[in-house]
């Protein structure tokens, strides 16, 4: 049974697109109406749009926020706010303007309304850091939250991939070290996962197309989950480091979280085996310390402390002073060790939560392999290929994967390709039975809001079916209870889409696709259609079949061999195409079906199963069949290539 204290520090948070319009709302509800307006030169732009929002209730600017919240720059803003009797502070920026907000806050007890523009995540924390003569103090104090935050995506917009980057992994640190402070409980454990697998997923899409608002949206989540932890549970040797860096050595926030997160990963990792693993599986990486940097490495983020910076003659003053003082971390904290790391931290070595002992020799094969991509002319292409290599290496050194394992793994690899033929594709089927279908899937429907989720394609579609009329009918007199389907394709505004292109396919009652059956004369069970002017297209079926994937190949045997079923859910394929629009690839399970919940390619989601309703009587084309017939009725959402 697990023990724990939880602790909540009610904030108000407003979030969306467009929030910034409400900040005088927010002001009001606090009962205030002189605003000190706290920013910095960089903000000239967000200060503006805030001042036009708040208006007549801004009496005074304070625009000399800066890192590290110095007491100097303190006493000067509260020289400001008492000549001008503010009575609310409203604070619009990153880390350093929310650093000032609570140190005002700390000495004057005035509300604050915090407007965020990038991911720090310290506007939901009661933490205050503070630097005098060179050495940042950081204190948890209650008084110092912040009454109201409002996430205003807008305004993250504008702010430069590189900011983002280390922004991002600013707020990733503190997932990071929820999940193994002292403090942990099973609150902060689900949102530091979700805040993890947010970043890492977020972070990519955000430096593929720096304005996608989706991407932007979820990062900013992320890094109110992030921050809410900070604020529940107490941090450990990273923070510790950085606060360190920072204040004693004027080194840039965000960017030595950014360099520093791994390594302090890498060090405290074997005292909490179980969390990386844990972290690990959100990134969706083999090694959670080499996973961060390798992420920050492919983002284009800083890597070693020696490109912020740092003399590397501070290092030992560096470590002396992380361990001066105790503080709770999951490993012991000693000069020696904090020395180790923040040599590997300058240098940029890769980090691992391998064992120390591990051979060197591994480390500078997998380094040799990846720098020959270095010059590859497709940027991508390089990427792609030094992350496969890395959790390739990563993988077989930690399974201790023997000689006669590799090769029985090439030669599973080789029958696989050798039994694949035009209506055979075993490697589609190894692909959609190891979830990796499935996993890309989801990530690009996750570019596309409010579409109609996709699905895999599957092993069995077969280029150009035949084309039939609208009303006819696709199951070449199979046996099977009969199906209508009616179904209408729209844009993402609820637009009907015309002459577009819908290729069907799907199962007979026995669970099979017309390749797999050689005695029948010609493609059946599947058909091409096209949309007319309300976007619609009809046909008669027969009811899809759940149905076993073959197993008479190496992906049979690979099921076979880990006691796994082969069966699929009942369902029926569609692929639409039409001028000026995504394609979408998805499948319309049938409710009731079985193995919806383990299917074997994992390809089910809650929203693409549907009724799949019994009917009697007249058919909507006035066909008179005798008995119970089905009918799917069903609009598809596809999105404009402008989205």
């Amino acid at each position: 049974m697990r023990t724990f204290v939880y602790t909540s520090h009610p904030s108000r948070v407003v979030f969306g697109s467009g929030t910034v319009g409400r900040l005088r709302e927010e002001v009001e509800r606090l009962g205030r109406s002189r605003v000190l307006l706290l920013s910095s030169p960089p903000l000239a732009e967000a200060s503006a749009r805030v001042r036009e929002v708040l208006g007549d209730a801004v009496v005074a600017e304070f625009d000399g926020a800066a890192m590290h919240t110095p007491v100097e720059v303190t006493e000067r803003a509260l020289a400001v706010l008492r000549e001008a009797s503010a009575d609310c502070l409203v604070a619009v920026g990153g880390g350093s303007t929310t650093g000032l907000s609570k140190a005002l806050a700390l000495r004057t007890d005035l509300p604050q309304v915090i407007l965020p523009t990038t991911y720090a995540g310290s506007e939901v924390t009661p933490v205050l850091g503070e630097t005098r003569d060179g050495r940042k103090i950081t204190q948890s104090l209650p008084a110092v939250l912040p009454e109201t935050v409002v996430y205003d995506v807008d305004f993250t917009l504008s702010l430069p991939l590189a900011m983002s980057v280390t922004s991002g992994v600013n707020a990733l640190a503190h997932a990071v070290e929820a999940l193994y402070s002292a403090d942990a409980n099973p609150v902060t454990d689900r949102q530091a996962l979700d805040a993890v697998s947010a970043i890492a997923g977020a972070l990519p899409r955000l430096a593929a197309d720096p304005a996608d608002p989706d991407a932007r949206a979820d990062l900013l989540y992320a890094a109110w989950l992030a921050g809410t932890c900070l604020a529940t549970v107490g941090m450990g040797l990273h923070h510790k480091l950085c606060h360190t860096l920072g204040g004693s050595f004027d080194l840039p926030h965000a960017e030595t979280h950014t360099v520093v997160l791994p390594y302090a990963m890498a060090y405290n990792a074997p005292a909490v085996p179980d969390v990386m693993r844990r972290i690990a599986e959100a990134l969706g990486v083999p090694d959670a310390p080499a996973g961060v940097h390798d992420l920050v490495a492919s983002l284009g983020g800083p890597t070693s402390l020696r490109d912020l910076g740092m003399p590397e003659d501070g290092l030992a003053r560096a470590a002396g002073l992380a361990a001066s003082t105790p503080y709770p971390n999951p490993r012991e904290v000693t000069a020696e060790g904090i020395a180790t790391l923040l040599s590997d931290a300058w240098h940029g070595r890769r980090p691992t939560s391998g064992p120390p002992s591990a051979d060197p020799k591994l480390t500078r094969l997998t380094e040799q392999v990846v720098a020959s991509f270095e010059n590859a002319p497709n940027p991508r292409v390089g990427d792609l290929l030094t992350g496969l290599v890395r959790s390739l290496h990563s993988f077989v050194i930690a399974n201790d994967v023997t000689d006669s394992e590799w090769q029985y793994a090439i030669d599973f690899l080789t029958r696989t390709g050798q039994i694949c033929s035009p209506t055979r594709q075993e490697f589609v089927l190894l692909s959609d039975t190891l979830g990796v279908s499935s996993v890309v899937d989801l990530l690009t429907n996750s570019r596309t809001p409010g579409t109609t989720p996709s699905a895999v394609l599957g092993p069995f579609y077969v280029e150009g079916p035949p084309e039939i009329a609208h009303g006819g009918d696709i199951s070449g007199g199979l046996p099977g209870m009969p199906l209508w389907v009616d179904v209408q394709i729209t844009d993402t505004a609820g637009e009907p889409v015309k002459d577009a292109v819908v290729d069907v396919w799907q199962s007979n009652e026995d669970g099979f696709y017309d390749v797999q059956l050689p005695d029948l004369d010609g493609p059946v069970l599947r058909a091409r259609l096209r949309t007319d002017a309300e976007g619609r297209i009809t046909f008669w079926s027969i009811l899809p079949s759940e149905y076993p994937i073959p197993g008479d190949g190496p992906v049979g045997q690979m099921l076979d061999a880990v006691g796994r079923h082969p069966y699929r859910a009942p369902h029926l394929h569609f692929m639409i195409d039409a001028p000026g629009h995504r394609r979408l690839v998805t499948q319309l399970f049938v409710a009731g079906g079985a193995y919806l919940d383990s299917d074997t390619v994992f390809g089910v989601k809650d929203e693409l199963i549907v009724d799949f309703a019994p009917q009697t009587g007249p058919a909507p084309d006035g066909h008179r069949g005798d008995g119970e017939w089905r009918r799917l009725d069903h609009t598809f959402r596809i999105a404009p290539l402008a989205d």
